[in-house]
């Protein structure tokens, strides 16, 4: 109980900064001037300075000819590449925008993107996208890229999740196909858990962890947020998705480590045998292959598992453009040329990423794989299957890390017993709305 106490002291401790840093940011942001004098490179070209988060280590040679094409088919623009690493990519852009020293084009998470946005940081685009530059993206995955209206990204590449299950486990257990909706899930665990005393699957219930439980909840009906920001999730919809998981952990079907560790867990269960199902990442199969051979041998893909809504989730890596750069013009276009159709292609093919482009995720790379190619193979193309009806499911709001606190830490209360399921939800609700 101490440990648990100074956590969420800790925790909120860090959200006080992150706070302070935010309206430190906002102030900064809204003082500086709109320009800065402008940037040239050799022999009088305008630069664009173009930062991406640790990507240069294994696709160096990409980047080289992508911006050589993109100089060759643009006289007069030169473009500098600058690659962060991922955990200093915050830090660094928070510093350079408030410093009033950002770069042209960033690469950056929708989700860090809106929280910036909220504080006008990038350049808004609504006016600036030719609607047939926009309808080349998904939708829903341009809508990723946009807040209160105003759209502040280009979608670029994309990953979603998939079921990774061990078939030799499942078979033990008597089921035939992998579950796709929860309500299966819930069955195929209570199978697994007699037939081989193993667990079906994990997800953390960690607060600073994986977002995938609440949008689970999403997946299952939950609205989480209504329209003014308010906790709309205390619901017939929200009390039924706490209920899930607390029945789940109270009858054991869940292993107990989900209170307290995160997703690197799940992939270290699965390795292991101990688990049946792994939601993650096509990306992790290698990691698989790599260091548990034998697991890997059984393993076989399908599609990600949803609730009543069928929902799939997508995670989106967009480019923004800082308001206060001098070369909007030619930061748009080079944004623009590293988000078209061509290219987003060629990049998923040497990232084994997916595109978020229509065109480009219709080619036969995505489309047509053999039903004996590898898992990895299969696997890309369940990815790409998904991408049609795939959205971000959480709100696009810049307190969601906090929203996933609120509700974790309550959901934790009713897994152990500590509230009735009625009392978390209720509780969980009036904590956000009384931040």
């Amino acid at each position: 109980m101490v440990i648990k106490t100074v956590v969420i002291k800790t925790t909120r401790w860090k959200f006080a900064i992150l706070a302070l840093l935010g309206l430190l940011l906002s102030w900064m942001v809204s003082c500086s001037p709109a320009q800065t004098p402008a940037t040239e490179g050799a022999a009088g070209d305008a630069e664009v300075e173009f930062w991406t988060m640790q990507l240069e280590a294994k696709f160096s040679d990409y980047f080289k000819t992508l911006i050589g094409q993109f100089e060759q088919q643009n006289p007069g623009v030169k473009v500098r590449w600058v690659d962060i690493p991922w955990a200093d990519m915050q830090s660094k852009i928070l510093t350079a925008v408030s410093a009033n020293t950002a770069p042209d084009v960033v690469n950056l998470n929708p989700d860090f993107a809106a929280q910036l946005a909220g504080r006008n940081a990038w350049l808004t685009l609504n006016d600036r996208v030719a609607t047939a530059d926009k309808e080349q993206f998904l939708p829903k995955i341009w809508q990723a890229s946009s807040l209160e209206n105003q759209s502040f990204g280009l979608p670029w590449y994309l990953s979603t999740s998939i079921t990774i299950y061990n078939k030799d486990l499942l078979q033990k257990a008597g089921i035939t196909e992998p579950p796709t909706t929860y309500a299966a899930l819930a069955e195929a665990a209570r199978q697994v858990k007699e037939k081989t005393g193993k667990y079906a699957f994990f997800t953390t219930a960690v607060p600073e962890d994986s977002a995938e439980l609440l949008q689970s909840m999403v997946q299952m009906g939950v609205t989480l947020l209504d329209a003014n920001g308010k906790a709309a999730f205390n619901s017939a919809e929200g009390k039924a998705a706490f209920q899930y998981w607390s029945d789940l952990y109270q009858q054991n079907l869940l292993p107990k480590e989900v209170l307290t560790q995160g997703h690197r867990r799940a992939i270290e269960l699965y390795q292991a045998g101990e688990t049946a199902m792994l939601t993650t990442g096509p990306q992790f199969l290698k990691t698989i292959e790599t260091d548990a051979p034998a697991v890997a041998q059984v393993s076989a893909v399908a599609p990600q598992i949803t609730g009543s809504t069928g929902k799939k989730n997508v995670a989106v890596m967009n480019l923004v453009i800082p308001r206060n750069t001098d070369q909007p013009d030619a930061a748009l276009k080079f944004a623009l040329f590293v988000t078209n159709n061509t290219n987003q292609l060629s990049f998923a093919k040497a990232a084994n990423v997916l595109p978020s482009t229509t065109a480009a995720l219709k080619d036969s790379y995505f489309t047509q794989v053999d039903a004996a190619a590898p898992a990895f193979d299969q696997a890309r193309a369940v990815s790409a299957q998904q991408m049609p009806d795939a959205e971000i499911l959480l709100p696009q709001i810049k307190d969601i890390k906090e929203l996933q606190k609120v509700v974790y830490d309550n959901l934790q209360a009713a897994m152990l017993g500590e509230k009735p399921v009625e009392q978390a939800l209720s509780d969980a609700a009036a904590a956000w709305d009384e931040r």
